[in-house]
């Protein structure tokens, strides 16, 4: 695995949901190395552990990430309160990301809240192709609907409350896509509980799956085992294994789930 540690500077940062912001940073030795599915580990002031952020896009011509992030701790808080300008203390890119089939392909993409960022360069990369189902407690915390359509993506919107989109949730109207034609491959990302049930009806079908694990993280490269999951070796037997360097995505017949 192959990553730096560079200082990069804010472009650009704006709350584009209540608690969810939007970060444009210029970390041209980062970018040049990043995969779709991977992240970067950010220093939050003077707090000691590094906040992981997935990347939910980069350029590497122009050198830039795109960080899309929730404030759920005293850390993200102090991120979101940056400004452009501002530098930034980066180690990246980290993880292994999503396998990359065919352009042509037939995907679907079913993200839960938060989860829905790191998919976004998969919608770019399979665009008309592309089926991008997400899931959000209510309209006012969709993120990213634009962008997702942008890329001529089959974009379907569920919320908890029936404020926006489908009244239900992203496993429901996964059903409805698998059942409408065929599917060359599913990815995934969010909630646990939501990414068993897409991982359990895409191999039910014989689709190749693929899940982004999010674990809690420490120093993110492999270190001190603070982000372990259950998975299964060759043989069947279950073992642990390091999420920020093994992963975060798995195939989805890796995974232990329980």
């Amino acid at each position: 695995m192959r990553y730096t540690q560079e200082t990069g500077t804010i472009r650009f940062i704006a709350e584009i949901a209540p608690g969810i912001y939007n970060c444009l940073v210029h970390a041209p030795k980062i970018a040049a190395a990043a995969s779709v599915g991977q992240f970067v580990n950010v220093l939050c002031g003077g707090y000691e552990l590094r906040r992981p952020i997935s990347l939910c896009g980069f350029d590497a011509g122009l050198g830039l990430l795109r960080l899309v992030f929730e404030v759920r701790g005293k850390g993200t808080r102090w991120l979101s309160q940056r400004q452009a300008g501002e530098e930034l203390d980066l180690v990246g890119p980290l993880g292994h990301g999503f396998p990359l089939m065919d352009r042509n392909s037939r995907a679907v993409l079913v993200g839960g809240g938060i989860g829905t960022p790191p998919l976004l360069p998969l919608a770019q990369r399979y665009g008309s192709g592309a089926t991008a189902i997400t899931g959000f407690r209510s309209g006012t915390v969709a993120i990213l609907q634009d962008d997702l359509a942008g890329t001529g993506a089959d974009c379907r919107l569920c919320t908890d409350d029936g404020s926006a989109g489908f009244h239900g949730f992203t496993t429901q109207m996964l059903e409805q896509r698998l059942n409408e034609g065929a599917c060359d491959v599913v990815y995934t990302c969010g909630p646990k509980v939501m990414m068993k049930r897409v991982a359990a009806m895409a191999l039910e079908q014989g689709i190749p799956c693929y899940v982004s694990m999010e674990e809690r993280m420490g120093c993110g490269v492999g270190a001190c085992l603070g982000c372990v999951c259950g998975t299964k070796a060759p043989d069947g037997e279950k073992k642990m294994t390091r999420v920020c360097l093994n992963g975060p995505v798995f195939d989805a017949r890796e995974v232990v789930w329980e």
